[in-house]
């Protein structure tokens, strides 16, 4: 089925000649299996921050013309052609980016592995016998191939961040409703985020400045009616990209293995303060652990994608991949008055460490707990792994705060990434953050 709407198709072709067939000829160049639409293309519309930089985006963002299949070939064939673009692509084309193509995901964004029965596995350039991660499998590994200077993706329970650690790149998190969703195809609407990727720390930060430059955190409800988004949005408090806080949190630490464990270790007592200054902290209440947390994230989830998508679901019936049919009649199964502690304890969690970093405060994490597993890992191992992934991921997702990922490669050259969050709307104070003390680039 073409994506492209035969009455949209001059929109790619602008530009001069040499422009177009270079954008193209980069894009069809993906041995990695990247791209969905290497034709989907749109040229700057301004100049500023991004001039000279080329973008891909997930295959789940309104681009006018173009039908978005979301992984999945169901949703492909009963949707119409969007009327008008994402707004946050907009802002990326108004600073003079170039978008170059559409990526691959995982079927309507619900795994963090990045394999889809229907169109394939995206090739992981730094590990081509791992898997890339997902939901944003494409967009990280055209960022990784070196195919695009940047990538943008989705993040509901780890989507940016998980594959930008599998795949060796900076990768960014923001604040829940800080950068505008219009347009994009949700999941879990209280919980989904617009992210990005890159090779480069300062594209990481300079995308930012773009998407970040209006932003507004939005109060938000769950699906049981709680109210769940970040309360006050501090305008003035990305100013200095300073922090005077530095906080290690016990459990996540606990999650790798102790190679691993000592590889990330080492490299942030590489940075100024933390050897010293850092100190250790437990997240969770005496009763508590990392793990009911993470089953919180996944009902609450679980609530908002049945609320999402139960319609569509029941109406067609679509084919799914092994393991994302069993999440969404999973999700469907539940009862939202079963679960209202799940909802309070969101707001719990959220309350408290909002207060704890407040503006100055910065928390240190494995971004995932290890490096990416291999191609077609199944079963209790596979389970286990992303049992623990889902503990370190749903830290930001429950908390809607902002996380940056930065790549640290182990001995044997697989990456795995060091995380770091800020307090509510810290999310350029955080990048700059980033930026200044990063400057390695991956490369493959």
């Amino acid at each position: 089925m073409r994506r492209i709407n035969a009455n949209q198709s001059e929109k790619f072709k602008l530009g001069t000649e040499t422009e177009t067939e270079t954008e193209i000829t980069s894009a069809n160049q993906d041995q990695w299996g990247a791209f969905v639409e290497a034709t989907v293309q749109l040229p700057p519309t301004g100049t500023g921050e991004l001039n000279g930089l080329t973008f891909a985006v997930k295959d789940v963002f309104d681009i006018q013309g173009v039908t978005s299949g979301a992984g999945n070939p169901d949703w492909l064939r009963t949707h119409e052609a969007a009327d008008s673009t994402a707004p946050a692509l907009l802002s990326l084309l108004a600073s003079g980016a170039r978008l170059i193509g559409t990526t691959q995901t995982d079927e309507l964004m619900y795994s963090l592995n990045g394999e889809n029965a229907h169109y394939g596995t995206p090739i992981n350039p730094l590990a081509p016998d791992r898997i890339p991660g997902g939901s944003s499998s494409g967009s990280a590994v055209a960022a990784a191939a070196g195919l695009v200077h940047f990538a943008i993706g989705t993040d509901t329970g780890g989507s940016v961040r998980i594959p930008s650690s599998y795949c060796g790149l900076y990768g960014f998190r923001p604040t829940h409703g800080a950068v505008s969703a219009e347009g994009v195809i949700p999941l879990a609407r209280s919980f989904d985020t617009v992210g990005w990727m890159s090779q480069s720390p300062n594209i990481l930060l300079d995308v930012g400045k773009v998407l970040l430059e209006n932003r507004s955190a939005t109060l938000q409800d769950d699906e049981l009616g709680k109210t769940n988004a970040i309360q006050d949005a501090h305008t003035e408090s990305d100013v200095e990209p300073t922090f005077s806080r530095f906080l290690i949190a016990d459990e996540a630490w606990s999650l790798p293995e102790e190679n691993d464990r000592s590889t990330l270790l080492s490299k942030l007592y590489e940075l100024p303060n933390w050897k010293q200054d850092s100190t250790s902290i437990q997240l969770t209440a005496p009763t508590e652990s990392l793990a009911d947390w993470s089953a919180a994230f996944r009902v609450l989830q679980g609530l908002e994608i049945a609320h999402e998508h139960s319609d569509w679901l029941i109406k067609e019936r679509p084919t799914f991949g092994p393991g994302i049919a069993e999440r969404f009649e999973w999700a469907c199964s539940l009862e939202v008055s079963a679960h209202t502690n799940e909802s309070d304890l969101r707001i719990r969690i959220r309350s408290s460490l909002v207060e704890l970093l407040g503006e100055d405060g910065l928390l240190a994490i494995p971004t995932a707990p290890g490096s990416a597993p291999l191609l077609g890992l199944q079963g209790a191992q596979a389970e286990a792994y992303r049992a623990k992934t889902m503990q370190l991921s749903c830290i930001a997702g429950l908390t809607g705060l902002p996380q940056v990922t930065v790549p640290v490669i182990r001995e044997d050259g697989l990456p795995i990434g060091l995380s770091f969050i800020g307090g509510a709307n810290t999310d350029l104070k955080l990048l700059r953050w980033m930026a200044e003390h990063f400057t390695e680039e991956v490369r493959t």
